[in-house]
């Protein structure tokens, strides 16, 4: 089983729950009849002390084979200390691997009105994790996608369904070699023009 732990973005926000990219990804896996099946516990506006709260209770509950954490992109537009951030992921991460769950993480960006110190010390936090770890990281969710006000919602802040097979995507480039799949394409490289975000990633 493949469990994610999301905010809005993954919980599919104001599109219809079938196009979000979490039932992308499943529909994806059983065209390929996989043994994979995929359980998304996101919740919208959901914060890294919130992911916490629920994660041992999930692993319990479903035993996952992969665990997606995209969470902390609420936590840094909340203001939240960097150091706390820090140790919730790390303690997410940890908590997921001591389950005999394999970890993809997944990064984020903020807006630069946030102040360039703080975005690029959030913006580290998920590499560094990654790297003391050593799990699977993907830099930027919305690579290719924020910076598009086509694919954007009208409220700036949330991908539209049109959005959401490129959303997959950046997940597949790390997901597939997990899953023992081709990930086809290979990896992408960040987008340059995308990074940054709108100026609220959740309500």
């Amino acid at each position: 089983m493949v469990l994610v732990l999301g905010d809005s973005i993954s919980a599919g926000y104001g599109i219809e729950q079938e196009l979000g990219w979490v039932n992308l990804l499943n529909e994806r896996l059983l065209r390929q009849t996989t043994e994979y099946q995929v359980k998304n516990l996101s919740i919208s506006g959901e914060t890294t002390i919130g992911g916490l709260t629920r994660l041992p209770q999930a692993l319990e509950r479903y035993n996952p084979d992969i665990v997606i954490i995209e969470l902390g992109g609420n936590d840094g537009l909340r203001g939240y200390p960097i150091s706390k951030i820090r140790s919730n992921l790390n303690k997410l991460v940890a908590t997921s691997l001591q389950a005999d769950a394999r970890v993809l993480l997944v990064g984020m960006m903020l807006p630069p009105n946030y102040g360039q110190r703080y975005t690029d010390a959030f913006y580290r936090i998920f590499s560094e994790i990654a790297a003391t770890h050593n799990v699977p990281f993907l830099p930027f969710l919305l690579d290719g996608i924020a910076a598009n006000t086509a694919l954007m919602q009208p409220d700036g802040i949330h991908p539209k369904a049109e959005a959401q097979s490129m959303i997959l995507d950046n997940i597949w480039s790390r997901l597939a070699d997990m899953l023992g799949r081709d990930p086809a394409a290979g990896v992408p490289a960040l987008d340059s023009s995308s990074l940054w975000m709108p100026d609220r990633l959740q309500q």
